[in-house]
C-alpha cells in the first residue's frame, strides 16, 4: 500500500470521503470536460463552493445543471475565463475580487495539448500561453485574496497545478527562454512538455516565495495520470496521432479516478503544510531533475514577470 492509502485505483471521491469542506471556495479553470468537471463535482459534494472558471460558458452552464441535480445543495457558479488572453484573464480577477468571495484554493486545471503554432493576441505562443503564463497571471493576481483569506479564516490555503508526465518530453534545454515564440524550431509535443515542466516550476519557485514570506498558503503540482478527455481527441487536435488517441481510450483512466490527485491535493488533510512538491496517484512523487531545478524554476519566474507586464 502507498503511504497515502490511495492509489491508481482509488477515485475522486474516495480521496476526499469524510472530509467536510463546507465554508471553503474554490476556482478550478477547464471545468467543461474531463477531470474539470469531476474535480468540480467531487468538490461541491464535499461542500465546497466551486467557481467554474471556463472559456465555453453555456457548457459550463450544463456542467452547473448536472452538478446540481446531483447534489441540490451544491454552490457552484460559471464565470468567464480565457487563459489564452491576458486581458481576459486581468477581467476575470477583477470581475472575482468584485464579488467579494474568499478563495481557499485554486486549482489551475485548464489547458490544451499540442497543436500546430499560433501566436495569441498577446503574441505569445499559444501553448505557453495558456498552460503557463494564463496561469501564472492568474495566480499571481489572486495571491492578495488567498492570503487575505487564509490570515481570516485561519484555514491554510492551497494552489494546485495540474501538470503532466509529459513534462519529461519537453525540449533538451527544458524552457526555451530565447525561443519561446520560434516557429521555426517549433515542435508541437515538446512545446507541450515545456509548458508542463512550467507548471512545476511554477509552483515550486512560487512554494518557496510563500515559505519566505511565512504565508499559509502552498503551492504543489501534480500528474493525473492518463485521462480519457477531450484534449487528446484527434478532432479538436490534428497534431495527435489518431493510434495514440486510441491506445488514451484504451488504456486510459477514466475521469473519476484521473480527478483523485487533484482532489486529494487540494482537500485531502495529509497534504496540510506540504508543499513545493509533485503528486502521482495521490502520493508524493519526484519529477525530473529539469522539473527540480530551482535555477530554471527562478529563470522561469523571471521571463514570466517580464512576459505578463
Amino acid at each position: 500500500m502507498a503511504p497515502s492509502g490511495f492509489s491508481t485505483s482509488s477515485t475522486a471521491e474516495e480521496v476526499t470521503q469524510g472530509i467536510d469542506g463546507t465554508g471553503l471556495t474554490a476556482i478550478v479553470s477547464g471545468t467543461t470536460h474531463g477531470i474539470g468537471t469531476e474535480t468540480a463535482r467531487v468538490l461541491a459534494l464535499r461542500g465546497v463552493h466551486v467557481i467554474m472558471a471556463v472559456r465555453n460558458v453555456i457548457a459550463a452552464g450544463e456542467v452547473k445543471e448536472a452538478i446540481l441535480k446531483e447534489i441540490p445543495t451544491a454552490k457552484v457558479d460559471v464565470m468567464k475565463l480565457d487563459l489564452s488572453s491576458l486581458a481576459s484573464v486581468r477581467k476575470f480577477v477583477s470581475d472575482f475580487k468584485s464579488s467579494g468571495l474568499p478563495l481557499n484554493i485554486l486549482i489551475n486545471n485548464a489547458g490544451i495539448s499540442a497543436g500546430p503554432f499560433t501566436l495569441t493576441e498577446d503574441n505569445i505562443e499559444l501553448t505557453f500561453a495558456t498552460n503557463h503564463i494564463g496561469q501564472f497571471l492568474l495566480t499571481n493576481l489572486l495571491l492578495d485574496t488567498m492570503k487575505k483569506t487564509t490570515h481570516q479564516s485561519k484555514k491554510e490555503g492551497r494552489i494546485v497545478n495540474v501538470s503532466s508526465d509529459g513534462h519529461q518530453f519537453t525540449y533538451p534545454e527544458g524552457i526555451r527562454f530565447d525561443k519561446i515564440n520560434d516557429q521555426s524550431s517549433y515542435y508541437s509535443w515538446h512545446a507541450y512538455g515545456q509548458s508542463k515542466l512550467a507548471n512545476i516550476l511554477h509552483a515550486n519557485e512560487l512554494a518557496r516565495r510563500l515559505k519566505e514570506d511565512g504565508v499559509e498558503v502552498t503551492a504543489n503540482s501534480l500528474h493525473p495520470g492518463c485521462i480519457i478527455t477531450n484534449i487528446y481527441h484527434p478532432e479538436l487536435h490534428g497534431s495527435v496521432p489518431a493510434g495514440n488517441y486510441h491506445i488514451i481510450r484504451i488504456y486510459g483512466l477514466s475521469r473519476k479516478y484521473g480527478a483523485a490527485t487533484t482532489c486529494y491535493v487540494a482537500l485531502n488533510p495529509q497534504v496540510r503544510g506540504v508543499s513545493g512538491k509533485y503528486f502521482v496517484d495521490s502520493n508524493l512523487a519526484e519529477p525530473s531533475s529539469q522539473g527540480r531545478d530551482t535555477d530554471l524554476a527562478k529563470k522561469l519566474w523571471d521571463l514570466s514577470m517580464k512576459m505578463i507586464e
